[in-house]
């Protein structure tokens, strides 16, 4: 593992703030221009300014030359006549009669700056062999690549693109032109770091460890190793990236330096006290409480291990939100780590868990320079919750504590362009607590372990897996990539007599010959409610969903029952789930709640009986979470029943753990002891996982279409690229000439971190909701016609995310046809009628306000 310095602070020198110059650029090579004061960046201080950047960045994994000779090779091109006179006569610079003057409009995007600092490191590297081909192809292949996101070394059927990139002519490339009229000091340096034997020796370390690591773990000639190579690759790239970007964006608003922090959290002492002294505070009541300081104490116990991945096994209601914090606080301290990344899956849990933390973290007097201590990011947060600082930081996770979704995590590792992978270099030396991680995507789990491996034993960072369902990612195959925990990694001295002591619910296998009809289901749960006062249902489908609520609807007074599915906008879903807590926590108001599985994992919600629709075991456990939470002197009831006539066909992950649930609750009936009498135990859910995992091996390596990838997995194109070299040598009768054969752009372009096909319908919940979508339409005046003003409409879209609805392709055909929704001038963005939105229910196909028709 590579150790790191100290963090340095971005502050200390901002880049870009010695690049403004006089309005007469004539004198000097310019890469932007600032209209604000008219000024102009100096192209030797953009270069020397990300290569310093870069440099600081790619430090974290002990390639810091490799960092800065990208970082002053990225923009080379800029010196050309070609884009300096494209430069000036973009913001009217050059008289438009001056021979030298260009139509800069007809010249956006088709003027090469990035190929000539490629070609210089690939043709002074790649001649002398070995490891200095290799270097010279890594740093040519980010240098290129750099406002594109990564291209392909070879594609998928064999085209050899890094080739095709790298031998552009100069009358495209210009790079004899650049090297001649770059600033000479730019050019020495990038000449010593290129004839550096320190150059060459940080990359042979990394090989040599990444090889090692490889011996160890017995996984010579897997993808291993071409896999941590690979994720190197894309950590310079996503360094320089932040690089270039931060530089740039000190020259053009060099207000936006002061809100960065650039590492440099000084306070983590201060944090921790504020933690501690809220922890004395606390309360202990019942016994739940005395549990909770108990899993807290092992946190802050464990924080002095060393940096690895560890479990944080706890049952639900257990305080790991507090306990994960306390030692991550901790444990950043000791270890002198950068910042605490959380994991969350779902947005919903953000909103709470964030909420918590920032009251303990944010006081009115702020350490430091009064800058952001807890900072989201996720696409619930509309523009008018975050400042122009927020979106700053967002851009690079910039602070102490960032709290961010699974999906953002996976971009960052493995999404196309530019914008998510600049974040990536963040996730080294930190802290990275993944709450319920069992919800990571099962085909994304081979490249999520080997990228997870890669942070820790390259990045220096740490990971915690919280959940109450451990899913064993430890245990998968690790020829194609399995978690390497840390030696002693659960966190909890004794989680089996730690599950046993927090058992607060009875669960009854309630399953019948032939299912429950949903009027057996509707009147089960009034019974629930009328006997204990509230009932949560989670069921499958927003179908069963529906019905259910309908039925309940019929029968009881409707102020009493809630609907929560995926049909509802976040807005929606959010206002309901609030409602939902207060009457919770309101004596003698009854509650019956009827959800898709969107509520079960994390939500903080307590229920005297929840009703489960059979799906996997850890659905089931985690359902069982929401009821009994807080640990009452009754347990409470979770009953399993299995609903008639349920059609699976489109969630096959429901379908396949249901499946092995049943196996397991039919041995559970014959034989309880052996599974220690608990139905939700860890020995139960071990077992669970290890038949689950079996059964869906086969997918855990992102399987791809075979008649556009030849049968390659995601998994493939980002190590070995077996089925590439065999195109390649098929095609050209030779093996490929160069050592990297990756193919980055292809895997991004076909990496989704939810699988699933469909479009989003902005619907008009709420006054606000419906103003939203008369604001947007106001910006498209004509059917096709683009939006009036780019910036408001952007930030209006970014609004319309708390929103949006996805519907299936089939749904929004039905739609169509009934001209339920209307599309956005030429832009392909759908709003939903107002007569299509039920304020119980969500988007629905059919009219539900007739009365309120919108014609737009």
């Amino acid at each position: 593992m590579y150790k790191p310095a100290a963090p340095r602070s971005l502050i200390s020198s901002p880049p870009g703030e010695a690049a403004a110059t006089g309005p007469n650029p004539g004198r000097c090579a310019v890469a932007h221009y600032r209209e604000l004061d008219q000024r102009w960046h100096e192209l030797r201080s953009h270069l020397r300014g990300t290569g310093i950047l870069t440099r600081r960045f790619a430090r974290k994994i002990g390639l810091q030359n490799l960092g800065e000779l990208m970082g002053l090779l990225h923009d080379l091109g800029k010196y050309s006549s070609a884009f300096q006179n494209y430069l000036l006569s973009a913001v009217n610079y050059l008289d438009p009669d001056a021979d030298e003057y260009v139509d800069a409009r007809s010249k956006k995007g088709h003027i090469d700056h990035s190929s000539a600092g490629a070609q210089v490191a690939w043709r002074t590297l790649a001649p002398r062999r070995g490891v200095s081909q290799l270097v010279g192809q890594w740093v040519a292949l980010c240098v290129a690549s750099h406002h594109s996101g990564l291209i392909d070394c070879i594609t998928p059927d064999g085209h050899d693109r890094f080739t095709e990139r790298i031998e552009k002519p100069e009358s495209s490339t210009h790079v004899a032109e650049a090297e001649q009229r770059a600033d000479p000091d730019v050019m020495d340096r990038i000449r010593r770091l290129l004839d550096s034997p320190c150059l060459l020796e940080e990359v042979t370390q990394l090989i040599d460890r990444i090889r090692q690591r490889a011996r160890t773990q017995k996984l010579t000639g897997t993808p291993f190793s071409h896999m941590q190579l690979g994720l190197a690759i894309r950590f310079t790239f996503s360094c320089l990236i932040a690089g270039d970007r931060i530089d740039t964006v000190h020259f053009t608003n060099p207000t936006g330096i002061r809100f960065r922090q650039g590492g440099r959290y000084h306070y983590w002492n201060e944090l921790i006290d504020r933690l501690e002294a809220h922890l004395v505070s606390m309360p202990t009541r019942h016994a739940i409480d005395v549990r909770r300081h108990e899993i807290s104490d092992a946190c802050r116990n464990a924080a002095r291990r060393p940096t690895g991945i560890y479990t944080l096994s706890v049952p639900t209601g257990g305080g790991k939100t507090l306990a994960s914090l306390r030692f991550a606080l901790h444990h950043a301290a000791h270890h002198r780590l950068d910042r605490i990344i959380y994991i969350i899956p779902y947005t919903s849990i953000i909103d709470q868990n964030a909420q918590v933390v920032r009251k303990v973290m944010e006081t009115a007097t702020p350490p430091g320079n009064a800058r952001r201590i807890v900072l989201e990011h996720h696409s619930n947060l509309g523009a008018e919750q975050q400042t122009y600082a927020d979106k700053l930081l967002c851009d690079d996770w910039d602070a102490p504590i960032v709290y961010t979704t699974m999906v953002q995590f996976l971009e960052a590792l493995f999404g196309s362009g530019t914008r998510g992978v600049r974040r990536m270099h963040q996730l080294a030396n930190s802290v990275l607590v993944f709450d319920e991680i069992q919800t990571v995507p099962l085909r994304c789990l081979h490249v999520f372990n080997q990228a997870l491996n890669f942070l820790v034993q390259e990045g220096n960072s740490s990971a915690v897996l919280c959940t109450a369902t451990q899913p064993l990612l430890h245990r998968v195959s690790a020829e194609k990539g399995a978690l390497m925990l840390a030696p002693d990694a659960e966190l909890m001295p004794d989680a089996d007599a730690l599950f046993k002591a927090m058992k607060r619910v009875e669960v009854h296998d309630e399953r019948k010959g032939g299912g429950w009809s949903d009027a057996e289901l509707a009147d089960l749960a009034i019974k629930a409610l009328q006997e204990e006062g509230s009932c949560l249902v989670i069921v499958n489908t927003k179908k069963a969903a529906r019905r259910l609520y309908q039925l309940a609807s019929s029968q009881i007074d409707t102020d009493d029952v809630f609907h929560l599915s995926t049909d509802m906008c976040a807005a929606h879903r959010k206002a309901v789930l609030k409602k939902v807590i207060d009457r919770l926590k309101t004596p003698r108001r009854r509650v019956l709640c009827i959800s898709t599985q969107l509520i079960e994992a994390g939500v903080d919600v307590d229920f005297r009986v929840v009703i489960r629709f059979l799906a996997g075991l850890d659905s089931i456990a985690q359902a069982a979470g929401r009821c009994n939470r807080h640990g009452g002197p009754r347990p409470g009831h979770v009953y399993v029943v299995n609903p008639e006539n349920e059609n699976l066909d489109m969630l096959p992950d429901i379908a396949k753990g249901r499946e092995q649930a049943q196996l397991i609750l039919d041995r559970y009936k014959r034989d309880p002891a052996s599974y220690d009498d608990n139905i939700l135990g860890r020995r139960t859910m071990q077992e669970y996982y290890e038949h689950y995992f079996f059964q869906r091996k086969e997918e855990m390596s992102y399987s791809l279409s075979k008649e556009k990838f030849y049968g390659a997995t995601l998994l493939e194109l980002l190590s070995t690229q077996d089925t590439a070299r065999q195109n390649y040598s098929r095609q050209q009768k030779a093996q490929p000439p160069y050592p990297l054969l990756h193919a980055h752009m292809s895997a991004a372009r076909a990496f989704k971190a939810i699988d699933t096909l469909t479009e989003a319908v902005i619907v008009p919940y709420s006054e606000k909701g419906k103003a939203l979508i008369e604001d947007l339409h106001g910006q498209f005046d004509a059917a096709d016609s683009g939006p009036s003003d780019l910036d408001t409409t952007r930030e209006l879209l970014q609004r319309a995310q708390q929103f949006t609805v996805n519907v299936h392709p089939t749904t929004l055909n039905q739609l169509m046809s009934k001209r339920a929704v209307s599309v956005l001038g030429s832009s392909g963005i759908y709003c939903l009628d107002e007569a299509f939105y039920d304020r119980n229910l969500g988007l629905s196909n059919d009219l539900v306000n007739r009365m309120e028709t919108m014609t737009w």
